[in-house]
């Protein structure tokens, strides 16, 4: 069974971008034991991680690149913003170890989207939070091998997500 909308695929990849040196450094791995699942067409992966798995069929292989893009877009200086410290505070205060460097905190902008935002830098009275994806910029480099292909469920198609095996649970 190959590749195409609205069936169930299951893939064991590894992710590499290249670190400073240009060289390539894994970041994500997905085992055959704990693989990744989606139903095809309606993932929310970047179309074109699509694109380069649409027609394979179960036991290929893929090794492929993915340029800024076509994966996650490049850097957008507008997403680093400065908020006010205040807007951290729990209880009139701000948690210990929230506002560490790197770290990413949920957020909700003004129209109640779920953002997560990463702190670049703080001062006494600003946070500066960096919005984009965290592969914002980054060309990736997939290699790995579809494990399964199905049809989706009927009520699978109806949620919008896979149930069972590496799926949702409900």
């Amino acid at each position: 069974m190959k590749i195409e909308k609205n069936r169930v695929v299951t893939l064991s990849y590894e992710l590499r971008i290249l670190n400073e040196q240009g060289e390539p450094s894994l970041i994500e791995t997905a085992e055959k034991e704990n693989p990744m699942v989606f139903i095809f067409g309606m993932s929310g992966l970047p179309e074109q991680f699509e694109d380069q798995l649409s027609g394979l069929s179960t036991g290929d292989d893929f090794d492929f690149k993915l340029n800024a893009e076509e994966g996650y877009g490049e850097q957008d200086e507008n997403a680093v913003v400065d908020l006010p410290k205040s807007a951290f505070e729990v209880e009139g205060a701000v948690p210990e170890d929230m506002l560490e460097i790197g770290n990413f905190i949920p957020m909700t902008d003004s129209e109640g989207n779920q953002l997560q935002g990463r702190v670049v830098n703080v001062t006494e009275d600003t946070v500066k939070m960096d919005f984009n994806h965290p592969l914002a910029g980054k060309e990736l480099y997939f290699k790995g091998k579809v494990e399964q292909v199905r049809e989706a469920t009927p009520d699978e198609l109806d949620h919008g997500h896979v149930h069972g095996q590496g799926g949702v649970h409900h």
